[in-house]
């Protein structure tokens, strides 16, 4: 794959999560999945505007440099310490049945991110090495963008873990 198609390609990627973040925001109710669901469209654009300007700059000088991906993600150490925290504090039980619309929003949303971790993976693969800084740091956002939405998932069902950690004990 050439870098131009690289980009494209991640571009639409992109612009496809943002849409349904954005459409989510819109369209759920509750305000913590409204402020979630924005977040993350924030973010989605974020990323749509850096690959862009990466296009741009390709397409101007027939060079790109690997700028910084912009992103509004905690670094993965903090990240892993709200999670425990998260799993500490007490939470209101969600009713049965609720959050139906956040639930099939951060469904759709888990298989997007997923979708695109894998495209992030093949890509940086068959790219050339000199353009491999180029999306390199995908991998590590989209992977969080993962872990954040099944922690909102897993939340919102009340599986008893957030962030993947068990938030009470079975053992007496």
């Amino acid at each position: 794959m050439d870098l131009s198609q690289a980009l494209t390609q991640a571009i639409e990627h992109e612009r496809n999560i943002r849409d349904h973040y954005a459409n989510a925001s819109r369209q759920t109710e509750d305000p913590h999945g409204k402020r979630i669901f924005a977040i993350l469209a924030r973010e989605e654009q974020g990323h749509l505007e850096h690959l862009e300007s990466r296009l741009a700059e390709w397409q101007t000088t027939g060079a790109v440099t690997a700028a910084e991906v912009p992103t509004l993600l905690p670094p993965p150490s903090q990240l892993a310490e709200a999670a425990q925290k998260a799993a500490a504090a007490p939470r209101p039980a969600t009713p049965p049945g609720s959050g139906f619309p956040e639930l099939e929003f951060l469904k759709e949303a888990l298989e997007l991110e997923r979708t695109t971790s894998a495209f992030y993976q093949r890509m940086v693969a068959g790219l050339e090495p000199r353009h491999r800084p180029l999306f390199d740091r995908f991998l590590d956002i989209e992977d969080g963008h993962v872990t954040l939405v099944q922690a909102e998932i897993d939340a919102l069902v009340g599986h008893g873990h957030w962030f993947d950690f068990m938030e009470f004990s079975l053992e007496l």
